[in-house]
């Protein structure tokens, strides 16, 4: 028997807060087979940092359902380099949906947050309870303080005003959908297309930021978000749940695995004055599988697959 539903999606209007992102592009393609009435807006239909257009967008289109996926995002360079965009952006673009969706209706509310937001030297893998026992990574502080103001803006709704929001922190995510230049990507898009044009120019080595040490854990878009969706309407509870389950790995052995499923056969070399970011960095899962989740694609499917999408991105631009 299927278990009853704590909140259920069909028939209900969902709006999709950065639809055009890796998570938002994924929410679009699993929601788009579902009864349900899809909205979405892009950045120069509606800037969310605008509070008054946020407002206005909210009250006249009346979600039932607001997925907070809109987010400035960016790898080690980008949040070392830019911190008051990451913090004031960030900032802006939660609180005004938050308050707009508090404000005029909204039933249920799902805001993911990052799992940068833990503490640099937390014990791993990283529990829900570890939050704000200790300083955050300095590289992706600024992001990682308007996430944490966030969660609790959601949890502080729920609690003060018993609105049905929530946050999900999720684990590093990958797959179709990503950005793929150095600047802007995350770590294994920037990899697949940092192999693809050394292979392309035939180039004998490549370069890559640190030691190679530290570890992440990744999980594959599209289990992400069936988990998203599972947890909007299945969990019942205001405080913030991770999202993990993924693999585990070595930045190093990360390299090493993309540069096989691109075919690139040259030498890697590693500069380590270059920062590593946080030494590790995994989720906690335990809570997340208790609501009976699992994730199904295996890492090499997964990056075998945001591979193929790569080249017919490559292909179309």
């Amino acid at each position: 028997m299927a278990k009853e539903k704590y909140f259920d999606l069909t028939g209900k209007r969902v709006y999709v807060a950065g639809h055009t992102g890796l998570v938002g592009k994924a929410l679009v393609r699993a929601l788009e087979q579902r009864n349900i009435t899809l909205i979405t807006a892009t950045k120069a239909e509606l800037d969310l940092r605008d509070q008054a257009r946020t407002h206005d967008f909210i009250a006249t289109q009346k979600p039932d359902v607001v997925l907070l996926a809109a987010a400035k995002v960016g790898g080690i360079e980008a949040n070392r380099t830019l911190p008051v965009d990451f913090l004031y952006d960030n900032l802006m673009i939660a609180s005004n949906v938050i308050r707009a969706s508090a404000e005029y209706g909204v039933a249920r509310l799902m805001n993911l947050a990052s799992n940068c937001y833990y503490p640099r030297e937390a014990a791993q893998p990283l529990r829900e309870d570890s939050l704000l026992t200790g300083p955050f990574e300095p590289t992706n502080e600024a992001y990682a303080t308007a996430k944490l103001a966030a969660m609790r803006l959601t949890q502080y709704y729920a609690t003060q005003h018993g609105k049905g929001f929530f946050t999900l922190v999720p684990t590093s995510l990958y797959g179709p959908g990503d950005h793929f230049d150095d600047e802007r990507g995350h770590v294994i898009p920037a990899l697949i297309n940092r192999f693809h044009q050394a292979k392309q120019q035939g180039l004998s080595d490549v370069t890559l930021w640190g030691t190679g040490s530290p570890t992440r854990e990744f999980l594959y878009i599209d289990d992400a978000v069936q988990g998203m969706l599972h947890f909007v309407e299945q969990y019942q509870r205001v405080e913030a749940i991770n999202l993990a389950g993924g693999q585990s790995i070595s930045i190093r052995e990360l390299g090493e695995t993309i540069a096989n499923v691109v075919g690139y056969q040259g030498k890697l070399n590693w500069d380590t004055h270059k920062p590593d970011g946080m030494p590790h960095k995994a989720l906690d899962s335990e809570r997340c599988f208790s609501h009976d989740w699992r994730p199904e694609t295996s890492f090499n499917k997964g990056l075998e697959q945001t591979y193929r999408y790569y080249l017919d991105y490559v292909a179309a631009t």
